[in-house]
């Protein structure tokens, strides 16, 4: 497996009074608790501490996997999202995937997630081996959806099939 660059090195910026930055180590255990939140609240998942702690910890050790970036405000981080790699042969070229999408619950409606999706998008563009953004969302999360339309993303006709190994999955249908 090859190694990928990390994403950025620059000071963070500013965005909406929100500093949006690269994730640290020192943040796993936020990030950790952000994503239990998330699968609670979106899927009614209790998700194992550990496990989480690992797999973000496991990530933020290596570039390949993913970055995660998080805004704060005062020091403290109100929000996150995680981008993955999925390379498309057809445009020679990586889609950036946004997962783990998750802003605090006393900061949502605040522009949390307009400052990450607009950093993310800004260095999405600047860069030429990147084709696309891309993310997938709940079919029941019509506050996200609705969120995500405003910011330009489109529905696809695709649908995402899995077999996962780890959690059990009720697709609802």
């Amino acid at each position: 497996m090859s190694k990928r660059k990390p994403l950025a090195k620059n000071p963070p910026p500013h965005l909406g009074g929100y500093t949006v930055r690269v994730a640290r180590v020192a943040d796993a255990a936020v990030i950790a608790r952000f994503n239990r939140e998330l699968a609670l609240e979106t899927e009614s998942r209790k998700l194992s501490p550990q496990r989480v702690l690992r797999g973000v910890k496991a990530l933020l050790a290596d570039a390949a996997k993913g970055t995660y970036f998080v805004a704060e405000s005062g020091g403290e981080i109100i929000g996150q999202l995680l981008i993955t790699y999925e390379w498309s042969d057809w445009r020679n070229g990586n889609f950036w995937w946004i997962q783990s999408v998750y802003v605090a619950s006393a900061w949502r409606g605040r522009g949390v997630f307009k400052a990450l999706h607009a950093h993310i998008e800004r260095l999405a563009r600047k860069r030429k081996d990147v084709c696309g953004v891309r993310l997938y969302v709940d079919a029941h999360n019509l506050r996200a959806k609705d969120v995500y339309a405003r910011f330009g993303l489109k529905a696809t006709h695709y649908e995402l099939w899995e077999t996962d190994f780890v959690l059990p999955t009720d697709n609802g249908v």
